[in-house]
């Protein structure tokens, strides 16, 4: 998911969003752990994103505050 698109989510939709994908971020884990992914690059493009959704969140937040 690209930085334009993450912009274009509601407040809303950012949090549900971050939850899904630390949800995901564990399955991809639990299964790595447990045996080798096909594609362990999901783990990283995982993280990356929920990175990317967290700084649009706090952005957003500090934007409100002022």
């Amino acid at each position: 998911m690209k930085q334009s698109i993450v912009r274009d989510l509601t407040t809303e939709e950012v949090k549900a969003r971050i939850k899904e994908e630390a949800d995901n971020l564990q399955k991809h884990k639990m299964q790595h752990a447990v045996s080798p992914m096909d594609n362990p690059m999901k783990i990283r493009s995982t993280r990356k994103l929920i990175a990317r959704l967290k700084t649009e969140l706090n952005k957003r937040m500090s934007q409100t505050s002022k």
